[in-house]
């Protein structure tokens, strides 16, 4: 796969296309689109693409006849073909259900963290850390919880280790929430100072936060008293309970 000449909005829309290929990996896209389109590949050139050429393309690579015959696709028929084609057409743009991120400087929120959700979809958490599209950046504070970016990962297909990529692109955050996690991409997480959090089910990101704001205002576990400045002997004391038995007396 050789990516080096192509600009960085080609190989985002390109990207974006592979992910909705089900049987069809990056390298084997941009291999087809090299053939098809010729080199270097641009956005002129991607608006060119047709169902047709696609479909052919990758059939010919799996040992299928060069021809419109859509039999041998393995899943889904033309369907995502047809979506990858408007993708790279620039038709289909992953904004549209994005929420915005709102203006945050430091010290806006005192007593915040950092937190990334790993999305797929809108503002909702719902990506496997190894292949989500894009990381919601949150700061959470117990008054109030802030969207303030939004960081696409498709360039992680590009860099040699993928996951330290992914790691790179939140390394400013002290939390990350994902749906599933492996194992050596976790320990690089945890090396990073970076407390990972699996939620198998999901949901609207501000609700999975909503959660974590409910456990900063009320009884904050050690490892998140610790990011949160709480003091060591005060958070000794608020896990042994004698805050509370205090504000009793």
């Amino acid at each position: 796969m050789n990516v080096a000449n192509i600009d960085r909005d080609t190989a985002l829309r390109i990207a974006l296309a592979a992910r909705s290929l089900p049987d069809t990996d990056l390298s084997t896209l941009i291999e087809v689109l090299n053939d098809r389109l010729g080199t270097p590949l641009d956005l002129d050139k991607l608006a060119r693409i047709t169902v047709t050429d696609l479909k052919a393309g990758i059939g010919s690579l799996d040992g299928e006849e060069d021809s419109e015959n859509t039999d041998g696709m393995d899943r889904g028929g033309l369907e995502p073909i047809k979506l990858a084609v408007r993708i790279l057409w620039g038709e289909t743009s992953e904004d549209d259900s994005l929420p915005r991120p709102a203006a945050y400087a430091e010290d806006d929120m005192p007593g915040s963290i950092r937190v990334a959700i790993a999305s797929n979809s809108g503002a909702n958490l719902d990506g496997h850390f190894g292949s989500c599209l894009r990381f919601l950046v949150y700061q959470v504070s117990a008054g109030e919880i802030r969207l303030i970016d939004i960081r696409s990962a498709a360039a992680a297909d590009h860099a040699d280790d993928k996951n330290l990529f992914r790691v790179d692109l939140i390394r400013d955050c002290q939390v990350l929430y994902v749906v599933s996690v492996g194992g050596p991409a976790a320990a690089k997480i945890v090396r990073a100072d970076i407390h990972p959090m699996k939620k198998l089910e999901g949901g609207p990101a501000e609700d999975v936060l909503a959660d974590l704001q409910q456990v900063i205002r009320h009884s904050p576990p050690p490892w998140l008293a610790k990011i949160l400045g709480i003091s060591r002997e005060k958070r000794f004391r608020r896990y042994t309970g004698a805050e509370e038995a205090e504000a009793r007396d």
